[in-house]
């Protein structure tokens, strides 16, 4: 009977659809070995039969180990998420459930079976702090865990990496794999072959920034924006110089517009392209990206803020120039720039590991994405104690300012009682005038957004006291949960008897998963809580993704109390989640034909680096040559030689072939305009010209042959890499390519003579 349930399961394949009946049968059976487990001296085993990770015996070790090295027993629940994990699914587990300690327990599953584990993580602090709070649990099972962080030397990468099991934040596990491709000496690699990924938050990594490529810079230029562009811009007037298009994404000149530009400049505008660009970028970051909306300045420099995350996005810029365009309206320097030597995608990044599991409190939105891209599956693990949370009903307003006025007013209502209460905003800005508006009422808030993240433990540990104000933007990947009282057992008491947390959304978030895991802050383990979400027919997510359609009519005052109302906030946030989607898969699917091309060309790379593939490729072609060359300087120094050539020209080779298909994928879109798919138009060309490329390397590799002096340093002979590297990661244009808002326009104007 189990058998035809699961089949049935499969056929379905329903979201969250992994039966917990075999792993919960193992737990159960674990209970029954307490006593006996307790008894052992030393939990270490001797020798470990792959097939004893997942058994019984060994869920009765890892709890034994866990409570002697840690002091925490962990639930059945957390061991029936580690077996879940261990057999590569995605486990969803709601905030509060013990997540760390679950995953802690996985990897030392993996590493008993004697596979490297990489615990990725969404931070640097995170990494460090995990691998250290669960460091005396690998100890007791005879295990090593290492960390890496932004600023780990190579020598600590590689006594990190050397670990059973190693933490690091998703960007710098990526950052050392495209340093790795550069090498030129099988000593300095630091990165082992990859063997399994454990990623925390998974849905962030492996949804959210599964787009976002990172790059590997060198030949660092300064940025081309021009302040004189900057100062322009400013003296021109949305509706009367510029237009924004209705999803608020891309901006155009008006005919008097492009007059006032012209004429302050002394030129016919059109006939300079440059110009053109200069101009538009400095238009886009002037009218559609807003400080502490977009990003934050601190420190003299422009910092990008991670929408998902509330946070600083460490090492971000954005593509296209539209990075010193910022800079040079904030009347800053423009920061270095350069040439890309090798990018990659945190999919195709994750996508390296043969086996990949993870833990979130929020998967089963994301379930299919996860199928889809990864082919993984999602395991929905209960909690400990059920969950008391009381959702309500989001409280939809017809203005913004009958929203902001409603909601002072519930916070205010709310503080009086003493109950605690943290308030989630959609960015800085707002959570920095919502504070401010409680401060005019006598209400004091803590702040807690990308300006301040670095005190964010600090106020998240107070968020549950009686009486407090916390004031947030995005509370994803925090990692530190919100106790009740703050952990002091009187005042927890005194909290839960005032109801608990209560959360209140001042929006909904593009994507459901956000709200869900603001509302998760409350009701952990349990505990008493309450939510609520206050929306306005002003709000972006409405004027964005359902512009044509209106909220039913608001009483006086301003509430709308039509029951279609919710109806129609819940379809523009699935549009706005299918707009994200079809963006993944979108850059997917430019994406994959590039990391074909770049798995051979690192084959090839292998093959010389590791051995004398280089050697023997230039014996064939210069046979001469060769010989000479081994008779005066000796065959291991041109062996030697040739590998240098080879690699440097392979490296050069592909770092030309990447700003090819850059700038083909700018322009592709425009075949759309004569019918034809862009992607296949894309693949059709990219194809032979990677065939070309390889083509190239071989004749530049034989060109520098029959000319190097193999006895002097080749870089003092044209074979120069950059003096330095630099990496960082590339959000994506948010108003998309050039190409992209000119088809758009063109598609826009057509429409309208259509009408």
């Amino acid at each position: 009977m189990a058998r035809v349930g699961e089949w049935i399961r499969r056929f379905l394949d329903k979201p969250g659809s992994v039966d917990l009946a075999p792993f919960q049968r193992v737990v159960a059976a674990a209970g029954e070995l307490e006593s006996e487990v307790t008894r052992r001296a030393d939990l270490r085993p001797a020798a470990v039969d792959p097939g004893w990770v997942g058994s019984a015996d060994f869920c009765a070790v890892m709890r034994e180990a866990a409570h002697r090295a840690l002091g925490q027993r962990p639930y059945d629940v957390q061991l029936v998420g580690m077996l879940a994990m261990l057999e590569g699914h995605v486990v969803q587990m709601a905030t509060g459930e013990g997540k760390t300690l679950v995953g802690a327990l996985t990897a030392a599953g993996f590493a008993l079976r004697g596979v490297r584990v990489h615990a990725v993580s969404v931070n640097d602090y995170l990494a460090r702090r995990d691998a250290e709070w669960m460091g005396p649990l690998y100890e007791t099972l005879g295990l090593t865990a290492g960390w890496i962080a932004e600023t780990s030397a190579p020598e600590e990468r590689r006594a990190a990496y050397a670990c059973d099991v190693t933490y690091g934040a998703v960007s710098e596990l990526g950052f050392d794999v495209l340093r790795d491709r550069l090498r030129t000496d099988p000593a300095e690699l630091v990165v082992p072959a990859p063997e399994v990924a454990l990623v925390d938050e998974a849905d962030s990594v492996l949804v959210d920034e599964a787009r976002v490529p990172l790059v590997l810079a060198g030949a660092a230029d300064p940025g081309t924006a021009l302040p004189e562009m900057a100062a322009l811009v400013r003296r021109l007037s949305r509706g009367y110089h510029y237009t924004i298009d209705e999803e608020g994404r891309s901006v155009f000149l008006t005919p008097k517009g492009t007059d006032t530009v012209e004429k302050a400049l002394g030129i016919d505008l059109y006939e300079h392209p440059g110009v053109v660009t200069q101009v538009n970028l400095a238009l886009h970051a002037h009218a559609l990206l807003t400080r502490d909306v977009d990003y934050i300045v601190r420190d003299g420099r422009v910092h990008l803020i991670n929408t998902s995350r509330g946070r600083v996005a460490v090492l971000q810029r954005w593509p296209d120039g539209l990075q010193a365009a910022v800079e040079a309206k904030e009347h800053l320097p423009a920061s270095e720039t350069g040439e890309i030597l090798d990018s990659l995608t945190v999919q195709s990044l994750i996508r390296r590991y043969p086996r990949v599991c993870g833990m979130t409190g929020t998967a089963i939105a994301v379930a299919e994405q996860l199928r889809e891209f990864y082919d993984l599956r999602v395991a929905v693990i209960p909690p400990n104690k059920p969950c008391v949370r009381v959702d309500e009903p989001d409280r939809i307003f017809a203005t913004l300012e009958d929203k902001e006025r409603a909601l002072l007013e519930e916070i205010e209502t709310r503080h009086a009682t003493g109950q605690p209460i943290l308030v989630g905003t959609l960015d800085v800005a707002e959570s920095e005038r919502l504070a401010e508006s409680l401060e005019a009422r006598g209400l004091s808030a803590a702040v807690l957004n990308a300006k301040n993240d670095a005190e964010e433990a600090q106020i998240i540990a107070k968020a549950g006291r009686r009486g407090v104000i916390t004031v947030s933007t995005q509370m994803a990947g925090r990692g530190t949960d919100i106790r009740l009282g703050a952990g002091d057992p009187d005042e927890e008491q005194d909290v839960a008897a005032l109801g608990g947390l209560y959360v209140i959304g001042t929006g909904k978030h593009e994507s459901s998963r956000l709200d869900d895991q603001l509302r998760g802050r409350a009701g952990r383990q349990g505990d008493p809580g309450g939510s609520v979400f206050f929306v306005s027919g002003e709000d972006t997510l409405l004027t964005a993704y359902a512009p044509d359609q209106s909220l039913p009519a608001a009483g006086r005052d301003g509430v709308v109390r039509d029951a279609n109302a919710a109806g129609l906030v819940a379809h523009a946030q699935r549009v706005a989640e299918g707009v994200n989607l079809e963006i993944h898969r979108n850059t997917w699917r430019y994406t994959r034909l590039q990391e074909r091309q770049r798995a051979e060309v690192l084959e090839q790379r292998a093959r010389v680096l590791y051995g004398d593939t280089g050697a023997r490729a230039l014996e064939q072609a210069c046979p001469e040559r060769y010989r000479e060359l081994c008779e005066t300087a000796g065959e291991e120094v041109v062996e030697r030689a040739a590998r240098q050539i080879v690699l440097y020209h392979l490296d050069r080779c592909w770092t030309e072939h990447l700003g090819f298909l850059a700038d083909l994928r700018e322009g592709i879109h425009l075949r759309a305009l004569g019918r034809l798919n862009p992607l296949d138009e894309f693949n059709r060309e990219a194809v032979p010209a990677y065939r070309a490329m390889l083509d190239e390397v071989e004749r530049r590799s034989k060109e520098t042959f029959e000319k190097a002096d193999v006895t002097r340093d080749l870089a003092e002979q044209g074979l120069k890499r950059p003096t330095a590297t630099w990496t960082y990661l590339v959000q994506d244009n948010p108003f998309g390519s050039e190409w992209d808002r000119v088809l758009k326009r063109v598609a826009g104007a057509l429409k309208r003579r259509k009408r």
